[in-house]
């Protein structure tokens, strides 16, 4: 399946020391899994594939990048997820984190959001080419959520947005949870559970940088 990468592909040892790198910071042995299985070289830009598995951020174009692995790996273990869970992602990016959300969840469990077209485009061949094409991607404003597959039972952001969009809390089900980085110059991780009266229980989790989401 992975063919149309292995020429660019560092291989299993790189990944490997990728998840090495990251499993201080997570207590989930099943986002450390998933990190090992899902190839992230073959979701960067073919010049960047040499750095794949390095620690950072890496430019996939528009103006985006693709999130550090430690930060994947912290958002997901923060969100406690298990199998068949009902997921929303705002910022499908290059389809990365989405891809380790479904190694988690499955695939068919995961609806994400992407504002720009060509990424988003891009977002959807990527899955299918490695193996996660039941993940679903729409082009939109990622602040509307997607109230089609609503509710989910977590909605995570990998863009920086000034507070959680109202329809997004909205589309979560009581008990749920939101991730996100919230602020503007300053962000921070913040994770929020939904309680039955719509009101979030919010805990924040240190300082983070991202992208700004786009739209609005």
């Amino acid at each position: 399946m992975f063919d149309r990468f292995s020429s660019d592909d560092p291989g299993d040892d790189a990944r490997e020391r990728m998840v090495r790198t990251v499993a201080s910071r997570v207590d989930d042995e099943r986002v450390l899994e998933a990190l090992e299985s899902v190839p992230r070289h073959a979701f960067v830009p073919p010049n960047r594939r040499d750095s794949a598995y390095e620690d950072r951020p890496l430019p996939i174009g528009d103006g985006q990048t693709i999130s550090a692995p430690h930060m994947v790996a912290i958002m997901a273990d923060r969100l406690d997820l298990e199998s068949g869970t009902e997921i929303l992602e705002i910022g499908t990016g290059c389809g990365y984190h989405a891809a380790v959300t479904a190694e988690i969840v499955g695939e068919e469990h995961v609806y994400s959001v992407e504002y720009g077209d060509e990424l988003a485009e891009q977002a959807r061949d990527q899955l299918a080419q490695v193996g996660y094409g039941g993940v679903s991607v729409r082009t939109g404003d990622g602040r509307e959520g997607w109230p089609e597959h609503a509710p989910f039972d977590a909605a995570y952001f990998t863009c920086a947005a000034p507070s959680f969009p109202d329809p997004v809390v909205a589309q979560v089900r009581p008990g749920g949870q939101l991730l996100a980085p919230i602020g503007t110059r300053f962000q921070s991780l913040v994770e929020a559970t939904k309680r039955e009266d719509g009101r979030l229980e919010r805990t924040e989790h240190g300082g983070v940088r991202f992208v700004e989401m786009r739209g609005g």
